[in-house]
């Protein structure tokens, strides 16, 4: 089986001569991340990508995770033991105020519950509940930007496919889509759920970027056609010099039940700013594919980066080392 390129589309690589480049340089498949796509824009995104290109696209949904909404500036910073309320109602987010979408999120919150958000440049401590919002303390300052995502420091209920999800799989499907992908993979059920959303036809991706899911992979690889390891989100529940070696447990399970595996995050995090990533990261890379990953994840790299053409070429070029 070859080896795979996923590229994730985003203000760097929406355009026509981008995407034809990529298509040229070997990317299999386009993901649309609903975490940074509005509603409103799936379809006319799927559009444009088909307009372009034969290569298919896959919707990865937003899954079970917490995020902040927009702020009003992508820099908003937060001082030190000051106070800010949590907002139930959506509010465009200040140095004063936030708010957290699921919209359920913040009901569930109770005092002394903390909130890290965008890997804790900020952590927020909840203090006292006011009825129509809970008041919290800067425990850890800083300054974030919109739609960050957050982690509470124990586990609330989060719907595995969010309403936003199950809208724009319904637009996917009607598009002829048949990639999807399940963020936060936590059990069976979750991957049941999305089934019955998309049918048993669809290629299903399940995400593996949780402890739940990785102690649920034996329940969860008989039900999907690939799995995807993001390391950025499961470091947010293993220290981060565990995840090579529970990248490389994963894989090694993985393909025990000839399930394909993906990997994700930071792959070559430098080449967002400059033309060629660092020896670390294409060790890292080459570390990956020789572990046995199946397919390699583009995201920030292609979505936002200076250079998404050149970030895959690169990959190609390790993989052909690899070949």
């Amino acid at each position: 089986m070859a080896t795979k390129i996923l590229a994730t589309i985003g203000p760097s690589s929406l355009n026509e001569d981008i995407i034809k480049k990529l298509s040229l340089n070997g990317v299999h498949l386009f993901r649309i991340n609903l975490s940074h796509t509005k509603l409103n824009d799936v379809s006319k995104v799927i559009d444009k990508i088909n307009s372009w290109t034969d290569v298919p696209i896959c919707l990865d949904s937003e899954g079970a995770q917490v995020r902040n909404q927009d702020m009003e500036s992508e820099s908003v910073h937060f001082s030190k033991d000051s106070k800010v309320k949590i907002c139930h109602e959506q509010v465009v987010g200040d140095s004063k105020n936030i708010s957290f979408t699921p919209n359920t999120v913040s009901k569930q919150l109770k005092v002394n519950d903390v909130i890290r958000i965008d890997f804790n440049t900020l952590a927020l401590k909840v203090i006292e509940d006011k009825g129509d919002y809970l008041l919290a303390n800067v425990e850890v300052p800083g300054s974030v930007g919109s739609n960050k995502a957050a982690d509470i420091n124990r586990e609330i209920q989060l719907d595995a496919v969010t309403h936003k999800d199950k809208e724009a799989f319904k637009i996917g499907l009607e598009k002829g889509i048949t990639n999807f992908s399940l963020s936060f993979t936590h059990s069976a059920e979750d991957v049941k759920e999305i089934r019955a959303i998309i049918g048993n036809d669809s290629n299903l991706i399940s995400k593996i970027e949780s402890i739940r899911g990785v102690l649920n992979l034996k329940e969860i690889l008989p039900l999907v056609d690939q799995i995807l390891i993001d390391r950025g989100d499961l470091s947010r529940e293993v220290p981060i010099e565990r995840i090579p070696f529970v990248q490389r447990l994963i894989i090694s399970y993985a393909k025990s039940r000839d399930v394909p595996v993906y990997v994700a995050t930071n792959l070559l995090e430098s080449m967002i700013k400059t033309s060629s990533p660092t020896r670390a990261e294409a060790n890292d890379v080459a570390s990956t594919l020789l572990m046995g990953a199946n397919g390699l994840v583009l995201a920030a790299e292609t979505a936002i980066g200076k250079y998404p053409v050149e970030s895959v070429e690169m990959v190609n070029s390790l993989v052909e080392q690899y070949n």
